[in-house]
Parts: C-alpha cells; structure tokens; sequence
C-alpha cells in the first residue's frame, strides 16, 4: 500500500474497525502520523461503525451489532461501590458514565482513555424531597463544545409542588454552572437525556396532577435552554411514553395498554412528519416476560428494529411481516440496558483551534446520515 495516494490509503483505512485501526497504526511511522490526524480520525467517525454497549449491574459489555453474541466485557475507569454503574449518554465514540457516588467519566472505551469530571455544584433546598436526577450528554456543533446537562427535580408532597436544579457542564471550561430551574416535572427517573439534531430530550408534564398530560421537552445545546416539542396530532399525552433515538430520528413510544405505537419525527422539530412506524401488541412481545411495561427502540438495520424490553431482555421486530425474534445473550442474565454506541478513535479531550473548524458541522453529520438512510428505506408502514 506504501506506493498508493495517500487519499486511497486514508479511504480504505476509514472503513476499518476502531480494533483493525489501532492495530495497523503500530505497524509503521507513517500510518501512525496518518491516523493521528485530525482529519483521519473526523473522516473515520463520519463512517459511522457502531456497536452495543450492555449494562449489566456494575459491568458493561460490547455486542457485535452483526452477529449479538459473545459480548466482550470492558473495563470502565469508575469505582463502583454498590454494584452499580450509569450510562448517561454516548456521542461520537465518547461515553459518559456515573457511579453511585456520582462520579463522572467521559471514557472512550475503544482507546481506553477518559477524563474524571470535577463535582457538581448540587445542594439539597431543606424544605424539598430529592426525587431523581437525569443527565444528558452530546455536542454541540456551534461552539464544538461537548456540554453535560444535569437535572436534580425535588418536590414537595404537601403542597404537590416541584422544582428543580438544572447545572451544564462544558468540555472546554471543564467547569459546571448553573442554569435556571425546569418548569416541568421529570416523568420517568430512570430515562437520560436522547440526543438528537443538537437537542437532549425527555418526557416531562407541567404540573404534578394525575390527570395532566405527558409532553417532549427538549434542551437545545448551543442555546442553552428547554422548549417545547409538538407531539403527534393524534397524540394526547394521556398514556406513558418514552423518547428514543431510531435510524436518527426522534422516536416516541406510546403504552396504550393494550400495546405500544411507535412514531417517528422524519424532519426534526416539523410536526407533520411525525409518522406512526409501526404497533406492538402485548401478543407479540409477551413471550418468556411475566409482564410487559416498557418497549424501547434500539436500532432500525434494514428491514427490522433492535428492541429492549423490560430492561431485560433484547429483540428484532421485522417491520414487513409483524415477526418478533428474541436474543440470546450468554452470561447476561435478565438483566440488562443498551446503548447504541459510535465507534470512533476520538480522545476524550478537546481539539486545537484548527481542528475546531474541521469539527463545525460534524455535531450532526451522524443523526444527518442515519435519518437519510432510515428515510431512503422507504418504510411507510403501520402494521
């Protein structure tokens, strides 16, 4: 390959694995000085390799997307002082993670380096009850910056009143401060922020009354604060849902009871394009679970849709014929989380100046190329 344009050799080396990657940059000087620049690792990551991060209890694995078996432990940097470990987000090859302490890594599991971020700057109001604490990680394309927002939501049973605590920490301060409170309320302590086209999302209501509607709100990074997203029309709030990330769109799941409606969001922030993608009946998913609660989307491959159930267990849905086929995970037990990750060679550190304006742009270019993939699909489908 020695006598090839270097723009072929950068070309082929960017299809590769992260793993094949860093194993050809030991073999000679100048494919380390290729694969260390800037411009390789940006070309390389705008490839897209993924992979499935699984939790299960204080572990964390990858699971080959192609084949989902044989998952491979991996060692985070956090000490885990109750058998328990946190994935609060994941962007461009980076995860960030937390322990029961709260302490707070931003971690490239593929190189194996990360970054232990400095104390929040939380206090607890005396007269308050501390209720949960959701964060969400992404970048922010604007100022290439990457940005940790964390939501402590506190209520007051007696006069059925809430506040909260919002702090945003930066990459490129390496410091928290503080933002103004959420006027919502949190409706599910265990979902962290979904990132998509530079927005971090969850399901909120407005006020902390059983018949209150459930609403998308969503925190925009470059300009720092929370609003609003218009739900489906024929969407109400009145049932539980959840927000998801699917083929770079913004995915909403609905429990009716009697099953869930998945929708997508095909142009972000345009309320007619939300589309039902398909439902799930509890007949289709009730196979080996004492009972259904939640259904969460994964990952669209083609024709089928990656889904966690439960928390537990993991599934592809055919989208054309309705068919559900379980996955098997030795060793993992029933209980486990995923997170679809990037797979980049991305150092959880901040470029300099000139690689900052090769960065502009790129906040979006994953979520762009899946959603086009995703669209060029075709799939219209309400089965």
């Amino acid at each position: 390959m020695a006598t090839l344009p270097v723009e072929v050799i950068t070309e082929i080396l960017s299809r590769l694995p992260v793993k094949s990657v860093l194993r050809l940059r030991s073999t000679c000087k100048c494919w380390r000085s290729l694969i260390d620049t800037t411009h390789f690792i940006l070309f390389h990551l705008s490839k897209y390799h993924t992979t499935l991060i699984l939790r299960h209890r204080s572990h964390l694995y990858t699971l080959d997307l192609q084949s989902l078996e044989k998952p491979l432990e991996i060692t985070h940097p956090l000490m885990c002082y109750s058998n328990s470990i946190k994935v609060l987000g994941s962007c461009n090859g980076l995860l960030c993670i937390s322990n029961v302490a709260d302490d707070i890594a931003l971690w490239n599991p593929n190189l194996r380096k990360h970054r232990i971020l400095p104390a929040d700057r939380f206090h607890r109001p005396d007269s308050s009850l501390f209720a949960a604490r959701v964060h969400g990680f992404g970048h922010d394309a604007a100022s290439n910056d990457y940005k940790l927002v964390s939501i402590t939501y506190f209520v007051d049973l007696h006069n059925r009143t809430f506040d909260s605590q919002v702090q945003l920490y930066t990459l490129k301060s390496d410091a928290w401060k503080n933002l103004p409170s959420m006027p919502y309320a949190l409706c599910c302590a265990r979902t962290m922020g979904v990132l998509v086209s530079g927005a971090l999302h969850w399901i909120v209501t407005r006020k902390l009354e059983p018949d209150q509607p459930d609403l998308i709100v969503a925190f925009d990074l470059t300009r720092e604060i929370f609003r609003e997203v218009e739900l489906p029309v024929t969407v109400k709030g009145n049932f539980d849902m959840e927000v998801a990330l699917l083929g770079g769109c913004l995915c909403l799941v609905e429990n009716r009871g009697s099953g869930f409606d998945i929708w997508v969001m095909r142009v972000y922030r345009s309320t007619d394009s939300w589309e039902k993608l398909f439902t799930l009946t509890h007949d289709h998913l009730q196979i080996g679970l004492p009972k259904l609660k939640s259904v969460r989307p994964l990952l669209l491959d083609g024709g089928r849709v990656l889904l966690e159930q439960n928390r537990s267990k993991l599934c592809w849905y055919n989208l054309r014929n309705g068919d559900v086929s379980f996955v098997k995970i030795p060793g993992l037990g029933n209980s486990i989380e995923g997170t679809v990750c990037v797979e980049s060679i991305l150092p959880p550190t901040l470029l300099n100046l000139r690689d900052e304006r090769e960065m502009q742009g790129l906040g979006h270019l994953n979520n762009r190329k899946k959603r086009d993939d995703f669209l060029s699909k075709g799939f219209k489908l309400t089965l």
